[in-house]
This record gives structure tokens, C-alpha cells and sequence, in this order.
């Protein structure tokens, strides 16, 4: 009965008629709380909010507090002598950090407009968020290696579960375009995927650095070469090398999609071909495969309109340049360029007029971890798939770190864990997010992605990465109602 007051109290002092649409998620949530109360909206598929959405005063105290963002050399410099304290202290980091960052995306969510929070796919997010939040905040201290073991089976279930919160958020966004101002569920998207990747980039390599200190040729505060993984952080990144893995990872698929003996632009790399930093692999190949992706797939389906089918497709040339603190991957094709009508919504996770299509393809990824190999399709290429699971078995599923002087099998784990399952999806699904993706991508580590477009001609994207490893992990560190 109280709650039934305060909310009655709530809706009296709104003066204009219709404002209940856009009340926030925790005060609106509390109506459909109410006994035998079901609220529904066809445009937005509803669902029943569960008692997850009531604001708890659990999740203020973790609101108030603020994430601490890291750096890839901060990564690098705590992994490179690893021991057991320094374990430790990582699991703690971990532990603590992981439900702060969490309870700011769930506050984002609650201020969402009602309809929108109504919508099934955000509902099912929110309680994903919520559950993990739930639990890494009861865990204890970590005191030892069993305290760790412990975590580190706790992240590995979360991070399996929310192999599906891409593919929801990205539904939710399109169920509910118009609903909201577009530009404002981009906003908001791009701030949770951002944070996303921030709690898998210390999760994973926190998962990567435990491997490491269990794995039988490692000695406790050795230190790796410059050859090597530290963790999930791939210290020497040779930008031709990823841009040539890259490059025949998408050939392969094209060739699915095409046919065998469909003529395919040439990938040629020039400029400072020994550019290198350091990275997490996975990162660099998503942004660079869906590049090439793009290219090819123009590329290929102008010339198929041209007079000379028989004749070369023209090649896609790939420039890197590197400078003192930075390194600049351009990617040239002549596929025509982007047409004019696409253009609004090229950064757009709400594609406009394409959205339905988008829609339907999406139904067909039920799970995606934003990485270049993450959209996968059950029956597709069984034995591809086969052989990347005997890897991972062998080697696990969450770090690409080396195993020391045993280069080949480091080379074959790289290229399986991060490239092969890419041919498993299907190459006429088109999702709508690799662009936008790969902007957050990119400047998560302070880098940036542009695109200039000549129209009836072809496009020239740009990716830059900052060389040093020194920036920051760019993320939102408070919540979007807490921020000055």
C-alpha cells in the first residue's frame, strides 16, 4: 500500500498528460510490481519488469564509487614479472572492479524512458547485468590461489552468459527505434558495449594471467620476451602481419559466399611493414577484418555489374604508416563508394530504412562476444569447428597467450582462436554493427576510425592506434545521471 502511495504521489505531480511514457525505470518499474498489474506495448514487445528493477540502496553504494580506468602498459608492466601476490592483488582489482562498473550501466538502464525498458530484450539484459552484479559483489577477499580458482570459475560462468547481451542490446535498440531520439539509444549503446569490453579486458586477462601461472613451463616472476602474451595483451602486434591474417580469414569467406572460382580483388599491403605495438590481438582483428570485409564484399559486387566480368577485380590496397606515438592503418578500395542514403546511419546501431532486415539476421545470432570469430551458427562448417574446439580444449578458451618457445603452436592458437570461427558466419548475414563496433573498438584505447567516401567510386578508411600502449581505456566511469 506505501508503494502504492508513493508512486500515485509521483504520477499527481507530472502536469502534463502522457509524461508517465517517460518516467525512469525505478519509479515506473514499481507500478507493474503491483499485484495483478500488467502493462503492455505492442511497438516495444513488453515484458514484466522483475523485482531487479526496484532501486536498492545495495546498488547506490556501488554507484558512488568510480571506476579506474587502466592502460595497456599498466597490463603489461603488472603481468611481465608475475607472482603469486601479484596474482593476488589482480584477483582483488578484479573482484571489486568488476561490480562497479557493472552497477553504472544497471543505473544507465534504469534511467531509460519506460517504454523503452519495457522492451523484452532490454529486460533480459538488465537481469543479466543484475545477476552478475549480484554476485561478484558477495565475493569474498581474495587471500590465495584457491580464493582465485574460485573467482576465476565464477567470471568464466558470467562470461559465457553474457555471450548473448550483444545481440539483445543491439534487437532492443532497433524494437525500439522511435521510441526514443535515436542519436540518444546510439549514445547509450556505445557507452554499454564500451563498458563491456573494459569488464572482459580485465576479466579475460585476468583469466589469461592465472593460465600463466598454472601453466607447467611457467617459473613465478621470470620475465616473458617481447615475442610473447602477457595475458591477453600481445606485446609485439605486427600490423602487416594481422592485415595478411586478416586478409585471407576474409578471402576464405568470400569465396563461400561467391563461389570458387569468382575473381577477388588482391590485398596489397605496403608502407612501414614492420609497424608494430602493443594490443589485444582480438581488438585489431575485429576492426581490421570487418574493414576488409566491407571492401571485398563492394569491391566484388560492382565488378559483377561491370562489362569485364572476366577481367581483375581492381585490388584493395592496404597503407600503414607509423609515426612516434602513433600507427595509421588505411584501407583503399574501389567498390564504389557508400551510397548517399546509408550515409546517415553508417555509425548508427539503429539502421533506419534497413532495420527490419537487420532485425530478422539478428534473430540468427543468438550469441556474440565482439570479437572477429564471435558470430557463430550452430552446423555451419562442422569441422572447422571441430578442430577450433581441440585447440581450445588444449590451449582454453580465454587468453591467446604463447606457451614459450613453442612458436607454432602459439601462431596456430592465434590464428584459431581469433580468426577461424569467423567463416562460420554466414557470409550473406549482414548485421549492421560492424562499423559501428569497430569505432568503439578503436577508440576505446584512444584510437579513432573514419571513413571518407567518394561516391561512385570507392572508400578510404582510416584507423588509427595509439603506438605507446600508454592511454587509457576511454569508458564511462559514473553513470549517465551521475555525471557533471
Amino acid at each position: 500500500m506505501r508503494r502504492l502511495q508513493h508512486v500515485t504521489a509521483a504520477v499527481r505531480l507530472s502536469s502534463r498528460a502522457g509524461e508517465l511514457r517517460t518516467l525512469g525505470a525505478a519509479a515506473a518499474a514499481a507500478l507493474i510490481q503491483l499485484p495483478n498489474r500488467r502493462h503492455s506495448h505492442s511497438s516495444s514487445q513488453s515484458h514484466a519488469h522483475s523485482p531487479k528493477w526496484r532501486p536498492v540502496s545495495v546498488l547506490d553504494e556501488w554507484v558512488a564509487k568510480e571506476a579506474r580506468p587502466i592502460s595497456l602498459r599498466q597490463l603489461m608492466v603488472f603481468g611481465r614479472s608475475l607472482t603469486e601476490s601479484r596474482l593476488i592483488s589482480s584477483a582483488n582489482y578484479v573482484r571489486t572492479e568488476l561490480p562497479t562498473r557493472i552497477a553504472h550501466r544497471i543505473r544507465d538502464m534504469q534511467k531509460l524512458p519506460y517504454v523503452v525498458v519495457t522492451n523484452k530484450h532490454f529486460n533480459e539484459v538488465y537481469d543479466l547485468y543484475y545477476t552478475a552484479f549480484d554476485t561478484f559483489r558477495k565475493v569474498r577477499e581474495v587471500k590465495n590461489l584457491d580464493d582465485n580458482d574460485r573467482l576465476c570459475a565464477t567470471i568464466r560462468t558470467m562470461l559465457n552468459a553474457h555471450l548473448t547481451v550483444i545481440p539483445k542490446l543491439a534487437m532492443g535498440i532497433l524494437e525500439c527505434n522511435g521510441l526514443k531520439d535515436a542519436a540518444e539509444l546510439d549514445k547509450f549503446m556505445n557507452t554499454i558495449l564500451r563498458s563491456r569490453i573494459s569488464r572482459r579486458v580485465i576479466a579475460e586477462q585476468h583469466l589469461a594471467l592465472t593460465e600463466t601461472f598454472h601453466a607447467p613451463w611457467f617459473s613465478p616472476g621470470a620475465k616473458l620476451s617481447e615475442s610473447d602474451f602477457i595475458g591477453e595483451v600481445f606485446l609485439r602486434c605486427v600490423a602487416k602481419d594481422v592485415v595478411s591474417r586478416c586478409g585471407d580469414a576474409v578471402t576464405s569467406i568470400a569465396r563461400r559466399a561467391y563461389g570458387p572460382d569468382l575473381a577477388l580483388p588482391e590485398i596489397k599491403i605496403v608502407g612501414h611493414l614492420e609497424a608494430n605495438f602493443p594490443y589485444i590481438l582480438s581488438h585489431l582483428e575485429y576492426i581490421i577484418g570487418e574493414l576488409l570485409r566491407n571492401s571485398v564484399q563492394a569491391v566484388v559486387e560492382k565488378h559483377q555489374k561491370s562489362k569485364n566480368k572476366s577481367a581483375q577485380p581492381p585490388p584493395i590496397e592496404v597503407t600503414i604508416c607509423e609515426s612516434n606515438q602513433h600507427v595509421i592503418i588505411r584501407i583503399s578500395d574501389q567498390g564504389g563508394g557508400i551510397p548517399r542514403e546509408s550515409m546517415p546511419y553508417l555509425w548508427s546501431f539503429s539502421k533506419g530504412p534497413a532495420s527490419k532486415e537487420i532485425l530478422a539476421n539478428l534473430g540468427q545470432v543468438p550469441k556474440m562476444a565482439a570479437t572477429m570469430q564471435e558470430l557463430q551458427i550452430d552446423d555451419i562448417n562442422p569441422e572447422s569447428n571441430k578442430k577450433i574446439e581441440t585447440l581450445h580444449q588444449k590451449y582454453g578458451h580465454q587468453s591467446v597467450q604463447s606457451l614459450s618457445a613453442e612458436e607454432k603452436e602459439r601462431e596456430d592458437r592465434a590464428k584459431y582462436s581469433s580468426l577461424a570461427s569467423l567463416s562460420s558466419r554466414p557470409p550473406n548475414l549482414r548485421l549492421g554493427m560492424g562499423l559501428p563496433l569497430s569505432r568503439v573498438y578503436a577508440e576505446y584505447w584512444a584510437g579513432s576510425l573514419a571513413l571518407h567516401s567518394l561516391e561512385g567510386y570507392g572508400v578510404d578508411a582510416f584507423l588509427q592506434i595509439s603506438k605507446l600502449g600508454n592511454k587509457n581505456e576511454q569508458l564511462t566511469t559514473r553513470a549517465t545521471m551521475d555525471a557533471v
